[in-house]
């Protein structure tokens, strides 16, 4: 049996100057703005292409950014896949040895809820990178499903 392909559809960047940031993309690549990020634990742009979203997200702290990014960090911080079961993603992954990033989930309030915006649960990947998985997708992607 094949394995469904799940799709790239969000990366994220740690920004110290998310208004340059979302200006480059904007005024070279000529990306739209899709969001303003104004939470507890960042500021910043939701930016995309139509087809990927990019956070640029100046964290305002360490529990919310994740223990491996030291204040001050600037970079790439993680990537998104979306999928049709977030339920049997969290399986997957752990069939694999993968394992939620249960301290970056409670410090942003995530838990595999459809009904938040953009990131549902976050999880440890290849390498150490952390991954967003979400079943409803990210604004401004032609993929993302409106509640």
């Amino acid at each position: 049996m094949t394995k469904k392909v799940i799709k790239l559809k969000h990366l994220a960047m740690a920004s110290q100057d998310p208004d340059k940031s979302r200006d480059f993309f904007v005024n070279v690549l000529g990306w739209s703005v899709a969001g303003v990020v104004a939470s507890r634990n960042a500021n910043g742009y939701y930016v995309t292409d139509g087809n990927v979203n990019l956070a640029i997200l100046n964290f305002k702290n360490g529990p919310a950014a994740g223990k491996e990014f030291p204040q001050g960090y600037v970079g790439l911080h993680h990537i998104g896949f979306q999928c049709d079961d977030i339920e049997q993603m969290v399986v997957d992954f752990q069939d694999n040895g993968y394992q939620p990033r249960h301290d970056v989930n409670l410090a942003q309030g995530l838990g595999k809820n459809p009904a938040k915006d953009n990131a549902e649960y976050k999880m440890n990947g290849p390498e150490n990178i952390m991954i967003d998985i979400s079943e409803r997708g990210w604004v401004g992607t032609e993929t993302y499903k409106t509640l």
